[in-house]
């Protein structure tokens, strides 16, 4: 692998930084992104947390019922991966696939990602000493009804062990497309939308 000469960023010059640009473009190649954030998802296996199904199934039957419905393959990817940040944020795990998934996806998706907890909490808040109707907080959010949807047709239901889920590998295509794109096409004023990788590299 080449390397740059440079111990400091200070230090470095413009061909040192289009050089790194390059080699992080193959570090971050849109099969490596997949293969880990997908890996991710493959480390819920075995995550019960006392539901009949794992977070791995889970996933998978979340984005499952988002394909059959029709969803554009920007939903289904946020449906497989919006639970991948449980075992490592449990209170926050919303803001994980989030913050990966930001610089691919629409305002929208990244809104439904990062608050889709407290939606879910629709279902069981009040059970568990707390107010059932949190999400009001965010009923001006111009995304207030998408979310609900996200969370009646496709995140509540998906617990069930007699639901046949599409396997990972039906959706690994679908995650590859959206890392091949160019990250903050959708908002290329976005102040990093430069960083690391670069534009023109």
């Amino acid at each position: 692998m080449n390397t740059v000469e440079f111990s400091r960023l200070q230090d470095g010059t413009k061909e040192d930084f289009i050089l790194m640009a390059k080699e992080y473009k193959t570090l971050c190649s849109p099969e490596e992104l997949t293969k880990r954030v997908l890996q991710m998802l493959i480390s819920q296996k075995g995550a019960f947390g006392g539901a009949k199904v794992d977070l791995f199934e889970h996933g998978l039957q979340t984005a499952t019922r988002a394909y059959q419905n029709g969803e554009d393959e920007d939903m289904i990817v946020c449906c497989l991966l919006h639970d991948i940040g449980e075992l490592f944020s449990p209170s926050n795990h919303g803001e994980v696939p989030a913050a990966i998934l930001r610089p691919y996806i629409s305002e929208k998706h990244h809104w439904i990602l990062a608050n889709h907890e407290v939606f879910q909490g629709y279902y069981y808040y009040h059970h568990v000493g707390g107010d059932r109707n949190k999400r009001e907080l965010y009923k001006d959010s111009p995304f207030y009804q998408d979310m609900v949807n996200f969370c009646e047709k496709y995140d509540a239901p998906s617990f069930d062990p007699d639901f046949s889920s599409h396997d990972l590998e039906f959706f690994r295509p679908m995650v590859q497309r959206l890392f091949s794109r160019i990250p903050y096409s959708n908002d290329p004023s976005h102040p990093k939308a430069v960083a690391v990788t670069g534009k023109g590299c």
